[in-house]
């Protein structure tokens, strides 16, 4: 598995869930790139996801953290993808259903210095609390059948990606434009230039 930069991580595919299975891409291939490769792209993760507000201090993430959100992941893409392909197994909604029933991190509004509200943790960031949030927003989108009728997978031809097609008319075909959308314009223009 090749390993990625934190510039790499990817937000776009609606969900928080679906988020986080993407830290993960081109499952499809042989060699998937791995965007959780050490405790600085997580950190850089957790506060790009919105789990946490910017200035938290993530000190006590360490590897114990990462292997927690990378054991997650599999789960959640083992059980997204199982679902919409048919039914997710028994033992994989137990987990996903374990994980929620963490209570979520407290929130509170304080004075920034600006003197605007702002959002931070009540308290130190706990690693079960977060990956509650995480699977919560999973048993969320897996219940919702309005949620469930805009997952598509990409039609990338080496990307596994999920997300949310909220587009106009429903026609969305790529998890990005500007990744895999991008890549089949330039696959697509090759393959002109080669035939003519």
């Amino acid at each position: 598995m090749t390993s990625a930069s934190a510039y790499d991580l990817r937000f776009d595919s609606g969900r928080i869930c679906l988020d986080l299975v993407a830290t993960v891409g081109g499952r499809l291939s042989e060699a998937p790139v791995e965007r959780l490769d050490g405790v600085e792209p997580l950190k850089a993760w957790l506060v790009g996801a919105g789990l946490v507000p910017r200035d938290t201090a993530l000190d006590v993430v360490d590897g114990s953290w990462l292997a927690r959100f990378r054991a997650a992941r599999d789960l959640l893409h083992r059980i997204v993808h199982t679902e919409v392909e048919g039914r997710a197994a028994g033992a994989d909604l137990e987990r996903v259903n374990a994980l929620a029933s963490t209570a979520p991190p407290a929130v509170r509004a304080v004075r920034g210095a600006d003197g605007t509200l702002v959002r931070t943790l009540a308290a130190t960031p706990d690693c079960g609390a977060l990956l509650a949030q995480v699977a919560r927003d999973a048993v969320e989108l897996l219940t919702d059948p309005v949620a469930r009728g805009q997952l598509r997978q990409c039609e990338g031809e080496t990307c596994s990606l999920l997300y949310l097609d909220t587009s106009r008319g429903r026609r969305r075909r790529w998890c990005s434009s500007e990744v895999c959308g991008n890549r089949e314009r330039v696959a697509r223009h090759r393959r002109r230039v080669t035939r003519a």
